[in-house]
């Protein structure tokens, strides 16, 4: 080889080797992030089928989950019950909610950007109520005779009444300006009925034909002064006042719902009271109701007649006007809700048992009004939960998410699911 080829072979080899060195890191970037896509991509998991990771992909419906709780047993708020409040941050927000400890059931807060968990009461019992006071900051509930107040961020315990001995009664929402606590006062005969028939199946017909007395009634937040306000031969049931107008209560006639005109306002301020759907044919039933954010519209779910044609309704307070979205036997929920827009809704389906007898109706769905009927979406396979829990759906505050609870992993959960489908 002549001294000018070895040159030339030198130079190319040089000019060469750093696009080979270039090429080999290039690779090994790419099998690396391709390696750590593996690793952080999001598992697509059959809901249910075992047990969960903290976030995945429902294989069914391709929308993501993601767990909030996961040791001991975690419930969600009932549905028409506010859980959330913005953290002391004011820029976080926190879901109140109740877990099971050796202790009884205690209220928690969870911060839901962080995952933090805070403990708000630690008084042994069985707590009752889901109560939530967003100004003030405070839960109430009833613990044994009492009704007391817990402050979110203090955990600082107020006493604010001793209820009556012997009666069954208790306090159920917040009024608008959090001065007044909203309930029933029942009789002592009924007290006894409940407690020789604990089962909702044996007291719930009993309940409802003895036709005893119960009044609406106040209690004072500040001291404790209980006001009974008004009184019929029925079973008053389901207070919730409005979340705009602090004179406003809604309550219901409770039993079957083809047996009665279920729902109802009371005026505090001038003692009115107000029918908000009356039947029209016979077995026509409403309920499950809850106020829209603005306090406008009281939703429920209305079956003309029942268990035949479905619809989420609405009624307007101020000008009666009723709206009416209709859907599918599998897409009837034992609860609706309404997203913080008030724009579409969510519910949680419900089992062959149920008053629709859905042969698919096992779903967590998102609802959106299209004319005069509702398009759903499927978020969640529930096909594995047991609804003997009621999932009880919330939107999050932000609107982006779902929250519920199920059970399908054993024990009971407090899950969320995004509305947004997930992008692979």
């Amino acid at each position: 080889m002549t001294k000018k080829r070895s040159t030339y072979l030198l130079i190319a080899f040089l000019v060469t080797f750093p696009v080979l060195i270039s090429c080999k890191e290039k690779t090994d970037k790419s099998e690396k992030s391709a390696s750590e896509e593996k690793k952080d991509a999001i598992p697509v998991l059959m809901t249910g089928e075992g047990k969960m990771p903290s976030t995945w992909i429902d294989k069914t419906t391709g929308h993501q989950l993601k767990k909030l709780t996961s040791e001991g047993d975690n419930r969600s708020f009932y549905f028409h019950n506010n859980p959330f409040v913005k953290a002391k941050n004011s820029q976080d927000w926190l879901m109140i909610f109740y877990k099971t400890t050796e202790s009884g059931n205690q209220l928690y807060s969870l911060n839901l950007t962080t995952q933090e968990q805070k403990a708000i009461t630690t008084q042994p019992g069985k707590k009752r109520g889901e109560i939530l006071g967003t100004q003030s900051r405070k839960v109430f509930y009833t613990l044994n005779d009492s009704v007391f107040a817990s402050h979110i961020d203090t955990q600082q315990t107020d006493f604010i009444k001793k209820l009556p001995e012997g009666v069954s009664v208790g306090t159920n929402t917040l009024n608008a300006s959090e001065e007044l606590l909203g309930g029933v006062v029942a009789t002592e005969e009924e007290a006894e009925l409940f407690k020789k028939n604990p089962k909702k199946s044996d007291y719930f017909n009993l309940i409802y034909e003895a036709h005893l007395p119960r009044h609406l009634m106040t209690i004072d937040v500040e001291n404790g002064e209980l006001s009974k306000l008004y009184r019929e031969n029925a079973w008053l049931n389901h207070e919730q006042f409005s979340p705009t107008d602090p004179n406003l209560l809604m309550y219901c006639h409770e039993g079957p719902w083809h047996k009665v005109n279920r729902i109802w306002t009371y005026d505090l301020s001038t003692g009115d009271t107000t029918l908000i759907h009356k039947r029209t044919v016979h077995r026509e039933i409403a309920g499950h109701e809850f106020f829209s954010p603005d306090g406008k519209t009281i939703w429920f779910d209305l079956q003309i007649p029942r268990g035949e044609t479905f619809y989420l309704a609405g009624k307007n307070i101020d000008t009666g006007e009723e709206t009416r979205y209709q859907l599918e036997r599998d897409e009837w929920s034992i609860h609706y809700n309404i997203s913080p827009d008030m724009k579409t809704f969510a519910g949680d389906g419900g089992d062959k048992s149920q008053v629709a007898h859905a042969e698919d109706g096992q779903w967590i769905y998102h609802f959106t009004p299209n004319g005069k009927e509702l398009d759903s979406e499927k978020l969640v396979d529930m096909s594995k939960h047991n609804y003997d829990l009621e999932p009880n759906v919330h939107f999050s505050p932000d609107g982006k998410w779902i929250i519920f609870r199920a059970n399908f992993e054993g024990s009971t959960q407090i899950y969320a699911v995004k509305i947004e489908k997930h992008k692979a």
